[in-house]
């Protein structure tokens, strides 16, 4: 990331989403407000989490930043009372998911560029960050990771073209925000593309003799 306060931002905006997500996949599951709001925090912070166990950056980012808990907690809540009162489309939790991808996945990078880690690590780590919080979140809702699932259009695809933009340009030597832009645009335009024109990677098959 390239400034404090941009990395503040996009941090604390990807929490957000996250937990908006974690609220809307529990919708019609029958679960109690605080089983959502742990849904909600598993779903913004499982990324990070595992990114962080992997690195040996401990005690991972969470558990250092009260404020992060506190915007994952307050979303969950807010979004909780809203969906409650309004009742929001499907494609609604597929657009926050979308944008949770987008700004996990570079902060993931980033933060690999930071530790000096090689760019095919980095990458990893991007599309690590991005994907894993959703993981969790279908596997404790006793689904299918959406990751997973066949005709997903473009998921962890969209996570992997988005970091190895971030990090092309980085090894380029290009610095600033239009970096971190680049980044979050090419995950989150790929990946609403994929949810508009239904564009998937070809399923794996048995061959037929």
């Amino acid at each position: 990331m390239n400034t404090p306060w941009v990395q503040t931002v996009v941090e604390h905006a990807a929490i957000s989403v996250a937990a908006m997500g974690g609220v809307l996949a529990a919708r019609g599951k029958r679960i109690d407000l605080f089983g959502v709001v742990v849904l909600a925090l598993a779903t913004s912070f499982g990324g990070g989490t595992v990114r962080d166990v992997l690195v040996g950056d401990l005690p991972v980012a969470w558990l250092r930043v009260p404020d992060f808990l506190i915007n994952g907690t307050v979303t969950a809540l807010l979004t909780f009372a809203i969906v409650r009162l309004w009742a929001l489309p499907r494609r609604a939790l597929l657009v926050a998911d979308a944008f949770a991808l987008a700004l996990f996945t570079v902060i993931g990078t980033a933060k690999g560029h930071l530790l000096g880690l090689s760019a095919p690590v980095c990458v990893l780590l991007g599309v690590i960050t991005g994907v894993a919080g959703g993981i969790v979140r279908d596997v404790l809702l006793g689904e299918v990771p959406l990751v997973f699932q066949p005709q997903i259009h473009l998921y962890a695809t969209a996570a992997l073209a988005g970091a190895s933009v971030f990090m092309a340009l980085k090894c380029a030597g290009i610095r600033g925000v239009a970096v971190t832009g680049a980044g979050i645009g090419v995950v989150l335009l790929l990946r609403l593309l994929g949810i508009r024109w239904k564009i998937s990677l070809p399923i794996f098959e048995a061959g037929r003799n």
